[in-house]
């Protein structure tokens, strides 16, 4: 069968095709998140527009389960499927910047270094996330956050427009003026109504930054939490600053007396000139004691997106939770202190992401991200490399949620939302703008054909 399948969809594919027989298959299918494992029928590894609309017509035509890949960084696994079709479009990875528009054209298989290094020679940036492996379309359609989010929005708020394949295999553009309830409905709602081929974003005036990790002791945690608490609200929008808990990773270049203890983290990025950023910091850091080490500096704005990257390589056992946060009371900060306390592994982690400032300037159903009233998006993610310790990560994760969920809002963003999770929880995340999704995925998407995701059922199904 898969033979015959790949014979006939080889005919119209200028792409290669990827079977179980083929000796490069299980490095094909393999996923970021090392703890899901997938074995699809075939891969189709598509090199352009073309070869998408093939591979969607074929796997409709012949009832295939379909997944759509993109940079491959989703966490539950949802790039890939078993038994079905993965329409993978992770080597369509072109970027075209437009300095006098300060716009960007990104292809589907972009990761977010692959943009910035496009555009940090101009001075550029579109806002992303903070790990420079993260793909852009997941990102994108699932809302966008990173250390830009308080001054430029979501990444979906500097959508210009996208080219999306159909389930009929018929090719559209999506924006303000030309289909624009399926453009609204890409700005968060996932890859539940196509498949985009491109995005058109916005640029922002991004190029060298005040940026940095300062850690603290696990001791000091609560003063911390607290201090960043008062402090954000008070900060201009350049800073993006998060707080996290976490483990000193037992590596250079950090002290060595400290490798493996538990620590609480204050990770920003300062977008302007090294003094003003210095002061604004000087403000949180003349109320806590003296951090382990403060490692802020001025730096290429791309530098501080792959800081992290070498702690997540491809393949490290993830288990994600995720909630929207508004407050955060003391109460909460103990029972986070406290959860965090029992993490399984030095990689394993809470962080509250701002989305605060410019996202609140942009109303609840102007986009299908509808939590623009929210201060904090939460994740808690257990990691590590040994697959023995999957379950440990998963109890601790689950349990963590469970503690500090009565403190926060319903709903979580969608790219922190594992596949055991998601089905209670869609309805929720979007709230209002939940009905609105069913009835432009009747439209667009009626037979649910994309339906490997944080899954909206059409209208009436």
């Amino acid at each position: 069968m898969t033979d015959q399948i790949a014979s006939t969809l080889q005919a119209n594919f200028r792409g290669r095709l990827i079977s179980q027989k083929d000796p490069d298959y299980d490095a094909a299918r393999a996923l970021f998140n090392g703890m899901i494992d997938k074995r699809p029928r075939l891969i189709a590894r598509c090199v352009d527009v073309a070869d998408i609309i093939t591979a969607v017509n074929y796997g409709r035509d012949q009832g295939l389960l379909i997944a759509i890949r993109g940079g491959g960084h989703n966490g539950p696994g949802l790039g890939s499927c078993d038994d079905g079709l993965v329409v993978d479009l992770s080597i369509m990875r072109s970027v075209r910047v437009d300095p006098a528009t300060r716009t960007v054209r990104v292809d589907p298989g972009c990761t977010s270094g692959d943009v910035d290094h496009a555009t940090h020679p101009f001075g550029l940036a579109v806002p992303f996330g903070l790990v420079s492996s993260t793909g852009v379309a997941g990102l994108t359609l699932g809302g966008g956050t990173g250390y830009l989010t308080r001054q430029y929005g979501l990444t979906i708020d500097n959508l210009l427009e996208a080219d999306v394949v159909l389930s009929d295999g018929s090719f559209v553009t999506a924006g303000e003026s030309s289909h624009p309830d399926l453009f609204w409905a890409l700005r968060g709602g996932g890859g539940n109504f196509g498949v985009v081929t491109s995005f058109l974003f916005r640029a922002h005036p991004v190029s060298m930054v005040y940026a940095g990790p300062i850690f603290w002791e696990a001791t000091h945690a609560k003063a911390v939490m607290r201090a960043y608490r008062e402090f954000l609200p008070t900060v201009p929008e350049e800073l993006g600053t998060f707080v996290g808990l976490k483990t000193v990773p037992p590596m250079e270049p950090f002290p060595g007396e400290f490798w493996g203890k538990r620590a609480c983290a204050v990770i920003s990025c300062y977008n302007g000139p090294a003094a003003e950023g210095e002061k604004e910091m000087a403000r949180l850091l003349q109320t806590l004691p003296p951090p382990i080490f403060n490692w802020m500096s001025e730096t290429p704005y791309p530098a501080i997106q792959t800081l992290f990257d070498p702690f997540f390589p491809q393949g490290l056992q993830w288990y994600w939770k995720g909630d929207f946060v508004k407050s955060l009371s003391d109460e909460a900060i103990d029972m986070h202190i406290a959860q965090a306390a029992k993490a399984p592994s030095a990689l394993s982690l809470m962080h509250l992401y701002p989305i605060n400032g410019a996202v609140h300037r942009i109303a609840k159903d102007a986009t299908a991200w509808s939590a623009r009233d929210a201060t904090w998006s939460m994740v808690i993610a257990g990691i590590d490399s040994d697959p023995k310790q999957a379950e440990a990560l998963k109890a601790w994760g689950r349990g963590y949620w469970k503690a500090v969920h009565p403190f926060n809002l319903g709903g979580a963003y969608v790219n922190f939302m594992m596949d055991d999770e998601a089905a209670g929880l869609i309805e929720t995340t979007y709230g209002e703008n939940y009905k609105r999704l069913t009835a432009v995925k009747a439209k667009y998407d009626p037979k649910n054909l994309f339906r490997v995701n944080q899954n909206i059922l059409p209208a009436n199904s």
